[in-house]
């Protein structure tokens, strides 16, 4: 039999490649990492990691079908233990939620105080950060994306969709040529994404608005692009979400100029049948839908929590 407290070291070590990080994330020394998984291939009497400093701890063949086997059992004992416990406001738990960075901060925060004061007991973490999180090392339980996810065994819906307009403050529209067509922003210069860091082909938002457009500044940070374009040099492409509610910046070309993207939320479908996770998720369909004019730049708006996929 199969000691589960291994196969728990197993697992961090698995989703961290490092026994350090693993370590930090299971409150023990690096020493006892690396010595449980050692007991752990001499009991099963395979290699389940390859291992360089430069890779650290990689998954051989053996490894990724433990990983797979432990994982399910990880995801039956949290099953197990939350259907001994009780639901409504007194749910408890502990969930984490990965997000682009601009939803993430200025959509999904709020929204996390009021999930809270909903559920007391529980506490979440939440992670805007600009790159995809990953679900198959548990950076989290739960993500919401530009993409939605192509494989995997994932439970996925679409959360909304959002738009972007192409912005300026007031000084930098007072100093510079008028913009009264498309055609005129060639006498105009921007902030924009570093492209070669792009994490994905959606944020090409500039490219698409603006083909020829000259960008003087660049950050693969949607935030740090915002606060540049409040300094008042140059135009920036930015979600209506972080924008619109700020009177420093004024939308140019409304009609014209629009983008629209799409945020999919997705969990693992083990973890989607979990109390915590299943009442984030259903909080988070409900309580999106009813910001419609916040994420699609609009005075009024309404929809349907969309269904899953």
């Amino acid at each position: 039999m199969l000691d589960w407290d291994s196969l728990r070291y197993f697992l961090e070590v698995a989703r961290t490649q490092r026994a350090s990080a693993a370590a930090r994330r299971l409150g023990v020394e690096h020493t006892t990492v690396t010595r449980r998984i050692r007991a752990l291939e001499t009991e099963l009497n395979t290699q389940l990691f390859e291992k360089s400093r430069s890779t650290g701890f990689t998954l051989t063949g053996d490894g990724q079908r433990l990983f797979v086997q432990a994982e399910q059992m990880e995801n039956l004992l949290h099953t197990a233990r939350e259907t001994l416990s009780g639901t409504g406001p007194d749910l408890d738990g502990h969930v984490r939620i990965g997000a682009t960075e601009a939803f993430g901060t200025y959509v999904l925060t709020p929204l996390a105080t009021e999930f809270q004061r909903l559920y007391p007991h529980m506490t979440l973490d939440i992670l805007p950060v600009p790159r995809f999180v990953s679900l198959s090392k548990r950076e989290a339980d739960l993500a919401i994306t530009i993409e939605r996810p192509q494989r995997g065994p994932y439970v996925c819906t679409k959360l909304c969709d959002y738009t972007l307009r192409l912005y300026g403050t007031p000084q930098y529209l007072a100093r510079h040529a008028a913009i009264r067509s498309e055609a005129d922003l060639a006498d105009h210069v921007f902030i924009g994404y570093v492209d070669e860091l792009l994490f994905s082909e959606r944020l090409r938002y500039l490219e698409d608005m603006v083909p020829t457009a000259r960008v003087i500044l660049r950050s693969t940070s949607v935030i740090a692009q915002y606060h540049a374009a409040l300094q008042g040099e140059a135009l920036a492409v930015l979600p209506c979400f972080m924008a619109a509610r700020d009177d420093r910046l004024k939308p140019v070309l409304t009609d014209a100029l629009v983008i629209t993207r799409s945020f999919w939320m997705y969990c693992h479908e083990d973890l989607r049948r979990l109390k915590r996770v299943a009442a984030l998720w259903d909080f988070m369909r409900h309580a999106v839908a009813a910001h419609t004019d916040l994420l699609m730049g609009t005075p009024e708006g309404s929809a349907r929590p969309p269904a899953d996929r």
